[in-house]
């Protein structure tokens, strides 16, 4: 079988013609599409219909990949333009074929012919998948409902990127200016010398403090001047909001009003009493009573843990800093400090052990000990920017996959660290188009001469996301809508990420990813028991946080009508927050999982998916977490599978059992 990888040339895209690309693109394929319909007549079959429709859809994405990718992560003016009105496009091509009769009907007829049942189990996942895909997009619908169903998930697109460019906005456009260095007491070396640079590129002496993650999350956890933690806390929790620095300049208030308006409509034009039931019928579990059940049942189990973990804090702030009560920008700061304290280690105390190179390094070496897989550096095509790294996977010496590395924050790149398709695999005949996969983060990079060294916490982002990233390149499907990510569940598709945090708190595995950037000493036993026995400080917090999150997300797409988002969080918070934030708080303003991202009604899938990576862990613990046929029973059962099996059967073929939650109440502590 010959093998392809048709890698895109970023640095040919050009914004200028991205628009008639695009336009183009939608013209050849609409015109391929009623040609293939004429073709089939009353006889569709998977060669005539489908196999070319994948095609087709694959022709779309290999373009319109890495210009979504460039938005993202190089972002300008010219590019976002170009962007936003090709999503439109995309949108409007998007609804008209997921409402062609001709095509539902055609699919209709492959799933009740005599051959469905000599196909395999993917071919008939991908058939299955296809008809849920119609219905949700309205081809049952009156042909007036079809239009507007149309309209509203235009609009959704156009907005939706309207939300994430507000965020970059208002992320970007605030820096705070430092003249004298003492103001910043408190703050690491590696923090001081990226606001010294922050201010270079700007133009001025000193120091400046910005949003981008770097920056703010160190002002948050170290810096001793209380009132410079609230100024940057407040411009933070008020991006893209009504109040704040900026406030009203990048407002997202009445862009969230329209987007829940829109959802609202589109899930009532398909029937459904609100976005949230119809968010489900793409997710492993079953109705929206049991996501609550399942949010509430976990707010029982971790609550008595967060009172704790919060009395401790109070005492702590009480005795050390004379603080009658903790406000929201103290609560990072102190949690540092009382780690200090009580386990004797800290996140910078930590870094040094930690270099990029190293951690990447044992990264790859942790891969292959579990799935046999080799991973190493290449020089791609192009590279967006000086800091890309580019890699190859192959196993047994054969090529299998490859990926983009972007570690490092910058302005125009859009915060947070996520993965994302590139190329996806697929098997056309004799040819085999091989996964491409983007991994993106936002570290701080090299400075003073030292090279990128991470905290703990980002290893832990890291080892996430490439988690993300095997599993779309190791899968083994044929075809591109269950390949990889594609066609899983999306509460399921966070156990693969999920799952590879863990190794970074085993002492087997620390020692591969870790090495002093001076000496290339692993981390020594005695602060790796201190990492181990830290692991659960605050837990208790850290879940009520989650569903803060997972509460929120559900009350406002489970909503029949308008709502006010302010009072929304508010009411959440009253179960969940147990430090109450500022009245200027706006979190949901800037909160990109579920307003622009693939989240909405799903938030809860980062705690449902950890139920599923813990007890899949546990397997491993049994047994060694390096052992082989375990590590070789995943990649089998879960990640080469992608989506062409539903989420439960996938986990119960890799554990013989459904999922418990015992494994992660032990994992956090909660139990």
């Amino acid at each position: 079988m010959s093998k392809n990888t048709d890698l895109p040339r970023h640095l040919e895209i050009n914004p200028s013609e991205i628009e008639a690309t695009i336009s183009r693109l939608i013209a050849s394929n609409t015109k391929e599409i009623e040609s293939i319909l004429e073709a089939v007549g009353e006889e569709p079959t998977w060669n005539n219909l489908v196999a070319p429709l994948e095609e087709l859809d694959d022709r779309i994405s290999k373009v319109w990949s890495p210009i979504a990718h460039l938005n993202a992560v190089a972002s300008t003016p010219e590019l976002r333009k170009a962007h936003d009105a090709s999503i439109t496009k995309l949108s409007e091509y998007s609804t008209e074929i997921g409402q062609l009769q001709p095509l539902y009907s055609a699919y209709l007829k492959i799933s009740q012919s005599s051959a469905y049942a000599e196909f395999s189990i993917d071919q008939r996942k991908v058939i299955k998948d296809a008809i849920k895909d119609f219905e949700l997009s309205g081809v049952a619908l009156p042909l007036d409902q079809k239009k507007r169903f149309g309209e509203v998930s235009r609009r959704l697109s156009e907005i939706t990127s309207l939300f994430s460019n507000n965020v970059l906005d208002a992320t970007d456009d605030w820096v705070k200016e430092i003249a004298d260095v003492s103001e910043l007491e408190g703050l690491p070396d590696v923090n001081i010398a990226l606001a010294a640079e922050a201010a270079k590129s700007r133009g001025f002496d000193g120091y400046a403090l910005t949003l981008e993650a770097p920056s703010y999350l160190g002002v948050m956890d170290h810096v001793e001047n209380r009132s410079l933690r609230k100024e940057v806390h407040e411009a933070y929790v008020t991006r893209a909001s009504d109040v704040g620095p900026t406030a009203g300049q990048y407002d997202n208030t009445h862009v969230i009003d329209e987007i829940l308006s829109l959802r609202r409509e589109l899930a009532s034009l398909l029937g459904f009493s609100n976005y949230a039931e119809l968010s489900i019928e793409r997710k492993m579990a079953r109705s929206t009573d049991e996501v609550l059940s399942f949010l509430k049942s976990l707010l029982d189990q971790s609550l008595p843990k967060a009172q704790k973990d919060l009395q401790e804090l109070q005492d702590f702030g009480s005795k050390y800093y004379s603080l009658e009560s903790i406000s929201a920008w103290d609560i990072r700061f102190l949690s540092e400090r009382l780690r200090t304290q009580k386990y004797s280690v800290s996140q910078e105390e930590l870094r040094p052990y930690f270099p990029l190179e190293k951690v990447l390094a044992g990264m790859f070496q942790v891969a292959e000990s579990l799935y046999g897989v080799q991973i190493s550096s290449s020089e791609p095509l192009d590279k967006w920017h000086e800091d890309v790294r580019f890699y190859e996977v192959r196993n047994q010496g054969v090529l299998v996959a490859q990926f983009y590395l972007d570690p490092f924050s910058r302005q125009a790149k859009r915060s947070g660290a996520w993965m994302a398709d590139c190329v996806v695999r697929r098997e056309i005949g004799n040819f085999l188009q091989l996964p491409v996969a983007y991994l993106t983060c936002n570290f701080a990079g090299q400075v003073e001469g030292k090279p990128a060294l991470l905290t703990h916490n980002e290893v832990v982002t890291l080892f996430h996301e490439f988690g993300h990233g095997l599993h779309h390149m190791l899968t083994s499907q044929r075809f591109a809508s269950i390949s990889g990510i594609n066609g899983v569940a999306w509460d399921a598709v966070e156990l693969p990420s999920q799952i590879m945090e863990n190794w970074c708190w085993k002492r087997e595995s620390m020692r591969m990813i870790s090495g002093h950037w001076e000496t290339g000493e692993p981390i020594p036993d005695a602060l790796l028991d201190k990492v181990v026995l830290a692991k659960n400080f605050q837990s208790g917090l850290a879940v009520l946080r989650q569903l803060e999150f997972g509460f929120f997300d559900m009350a406002v797409h489970s909503s029949p009508g308008s709502i006010d988002i302010f009072k929304v969080i508010e009411e959440v918070r009253k179960s969940t927050a147990l430090v109450p934030p500022p009245d200027y708080d706006r979190f949901p303003w800037a909160f990109g999982h579920v307003f622009s991202g693939g989240y909405a009604a799903g938030y809860y899938s980062y705690l449902w998916a950890e139920v599923l990576s813990a007890d899949a862990f546990s397997a491993f613990e049994e047994v060694g977490i390096f052992d082989r046929e375990t590590g070789n029973r995943f990649l089998t059962e879960v990640l080469a599978v992608g989506g062409s099996v539903d989420a439960l059967e996938m986990f119960k073929a890799f554990r013989g059992r459904e999922p418990r939650i015992d494994a992660l109440l032990r994992h956090s502590g909660l139990k």
